[in-house]
């Protein structure tokens, strides 16, 4: 019903920087929260930040400060705007978006992911 697709990700090395995209598509009525999660090997999955509809953000304490979160309504994406990036955010990001669709005369709120863009950070 509906898809995230992220890119952005790539190699890159300490103090530089990267900005991913997430743009959903599909039977969309409405998008909520939209947020990054990222998760590294042998750890569990965190969110990074989130963004409401209405703009209001939260961050991670690790990443306050570098990582700013933004979104474009019209377009149904969200970006992350990485910079001063440190070998420990090497992992893979997750696009998350909490989304109201309508589809054959029902409407229904779940919850959705991308498949995940890795980036990794070189010291």
């Amino acid at each position: 019903q509906v898809q995230l697709v992220e890119s952005g990700g790539g190699l890159v090395q300490a103090g530089g920087s990267l900005r991913l995209s997430c743009a959903a598509s599909g039977s969309i009525v409405k998008i909520n929260a939209m947020g990054w999660y990222r998760q590294a090997p042998g750890k569990q999955r965190e969110l990074v930040a989130s963004i409401t509809i209405d703009g209001n953000t939260n961050y991670a304490d690790s990443v306050k400060g570098r990582f700013t979160i933004s979104r474009d309504n019209a377009k149904n994406t969200v970006y992350l705007q990485m910079n001063s990036l440190k070998p420990e955010d090497t992992a893979v990001y997750y696009c998350n978006a909490d989304v109201i669709t309508y589809r054959r005369g029902s409407v229904s709120r779940n919850d959705y992911w991308g498949q995940g863009t890795q980036v990794t950070v070189s010291s």
